[in-house]
């Protein structure tokens, strides 16, 4: 007898870094999407919008904008292979307020030579903000690529109040600046 697919559902909400997108099941998120980007979520038409199923992520999401979560308690269910997985809990193990760089999350995890894997399951992250993969840098702490854009990725890590140097944008721009003075 083949079982009946879980239902999934959807909400979107405004947040200080815009519209976010929710998605998942009556038990568990799924999935957290920036809606401002240039890739929008649209959910299928078997997904049913409906905030009810949602409504302690909302909650806990407030609260982190309001500065009065930091470590979010949700059930997730976030899908990727075991690797993506295994990156996605060491993210959550990242405190609020700090970062780490790509390849210290390798290391983390066993891969001294793994920042590059690291980054790409970084980037497949489906739980941005709750799973925090804004607080992965580069090794020369320049903020680097991130699904809600830079933009926001700065925004979150100064919510939370992180030491963070400035992005691959203004540091190429400072090199240009001193060596226009002469250096």
């Amino acid at each position: 007898m083949k079982s009946q697919p879980q239902s999934l559902y959807w909400h979107e909400t405004d947040s200080p870094v815009g519209r976010l997108l929710l998605a998942g099941n009556r038990g568990a998120l799924a999935r957290v999407h920036f809606q401002a980007g240039p890739c929008p979520l649209r959910p299928p038409p078997h997904w049913r919008e409906d905030a009810a199923p949602f409504a302690p992520a909302l909650a806990q999401l407030q609260e982190y904008f309001a500065g009065l979560r930091r470590v979010f308690q949700l059930p997730l269910a976030p899908r990727g292979t075991a690797f993506q997985l295994a990156v996605w809990q060491a993210l959550c193990e990242i405190g609020y307020g700090e970062s780490v760089s790509y390849g210290e999350l390798a290391r983390r995890l066993g891969l001294a030579a793994g920042a590059r894997a690291v980054g790409l399951a970084n980037g497949a992250n489906p739980l941005p903000i709750i799973v925090p993969c804004h607080r992965v840098i580069g090794a020369d702490g320049s903020l680097t690529g991130f699904g809600g854009g830079l933009r926001i990725k700065r925004a979150l890590l100064s919510l939370e109040g992180a030491a963070c140097v400035v992005d691959l944008f203004s540091a190429a721009a400072a090199l240009g600046r001193s060596g226009a003075q002469g250096g």
